[in-house]
């Protein structure tokens, strides 16, 4: 069964439509917010081949004119050159102020065309079909919009809300097994945070869901996606809860930049790690029991998610490297990192007063354990 969520923000309240089956309805749904009948697409290779006739035909038969473009697939298309590349496409294409942008794809399209839709003209609406797991329950939702730079992850960019998001959750079944398993990691931090109880359902429910059960799907993406709309309704622009959502994502963004953003460590791979580490380091500051850590580790690892440190192909991993990359995090204020730490599971709290010695420690013992099982 479908079920919309809402996200409210007065004037610029949407919804968020979770279900099986939605992208054969995406033209009836999305036509009556459009300002004008036009819209441009941007997706990406992967979708081009698996979706994109599906999105248009039900475009078409809503009787939308529809341009689009379709970019490459993967992390360094959130880029400086191929946002300027999509901007081109777009004015090309000559998109006028009601011209909706229809971001059609993961997180990496998601961003980089919302942040298009932002600045084209001085900001056009847009629409989220997202089409992965990560996406779905993550980064479609709450405005969030940017591109990657050479100093980070996520370093430019804006809050700018989509008119609409689209989760339809039957588009999973294409999903590589890998990136399916990413998308997890960001469904399990909801638990993580404030609802013990959607962890414990996850545990119970996890391998079904990977393994394809379509009721357990569309529960997990809901449950994510009304917890995220919460917290965004509470705290548009991050000033004090929604900060929360970064619980292991500190860690994460630090991963990724030494593994140069590449395809060594997904995002939601390096989530996973990045969850266990803050748990590790609540832990080591007695904020947190111990057996929650060894809860949490057990089922990331029961589900195929990784729970340490990957191997870097041309070097060892370096603590110092590690916890260098935190002061490209945009959570530093005053030169201090602002870390998201758990009293156990669904108690996530902020701490801007971690001792840089024990989480040098939390580091250190990471790299060490990698060491030992290489």
């Amino acid at each position: 069964m479908n079920s919309d969520i809402r996200v409210l923000l007065g004037e610029r309240s949407y919804d968020i439509r979770v279900g099986p089956g939605l992208l054969a309805e995406a033209g009836e749904a999305i036509r009556p917010l459009l300002p004008s009948r036009r819209v441009f697409v941007v997706t990406d290779e992967n979708l081009e081949r698996l979706h994109l006739a599906k999105l248009r035909d039900s475009l078409d038969a809503a009787e939308i004119e529809n341009h689009g473009v379709v970019l490459p697939a993967g992390e360094h298309t959130k880029s400086f050159a191929h946002l300027e590349s999509l901007l081109d496409a777009m004015l090309e294409a000559r998109c006028e102020r009601g011209t909706t942008i229809i971001a059609f794809g993961g997180g990496v399209i998601g961003d980089l065309a919302g942040f298009a839709a932002s600045i084209l003209l001085r900001g056009v609406p847009f629409v989220q079909i997202p089409t992965t797991l990560l996406s779905q329950v993550d980064s479609s939702v709450g405005g969030k919009t940017g591109i990657n730079t050479t100093q980070g992850k996520n370093l430019v960019g804006s809050f700018y809300q989509p008119r609409l998001v689209l989760a339809d959750t039957e588009v999973l079944a294409t999903l590589p097994e890998r990136d399916l398993k990413s998308g997890y990691a960001e469904v399990v931090k909801y638990g993580l945070i404030d609802d013990p109880e959607f962890f414990s359902w996850l545990e119970a429910n996890g391998a079904a869901m990977l393994a394809g059960d379509s009721a357990a799907r569309a529960q997990a993406v809901r449950t994510s996606c009304a917890a995220k709309a919460r917290v965004v309704s509470a705290d548009e622009r991050e000033g004090g809860r929604r900060a929360l959502l970064n619980l292991g994502h500190t860690f994460a963004h630090a991963l990724e930049a030494e593994t140069g953003f590449g395809d060594l460590l997904t995002h939601g791979e390096a989530v996973s790690i990045g969850l266990v580490l803050a748990f590790e380091l609540s832990a080591r500051l007695g904020c947190c029991p111990s057996e929650d850590v060894g809860r949490l580790r057990r089922h990331l690892d029961a589900l195929g998610l990784p729970v340490g440190l990957p191997a870097l192909p041309d070097r060892p991993w370096r603590a110092t490297q590690l916890a260098a990359h935190f002061a490209a995090d945009k959570k530093v204020k005053d030169g201090r990192v602002t870390f998201v730490l758990a009293k156990g599971i669904g108690q996530a709290f902020l701490c801007d007063e971690v001792p840089p010695e024990v989480v040098a420690e939390v580091l250190e013992r990471a790299v060490a354990a990698h060491r030992m099982s290489s």
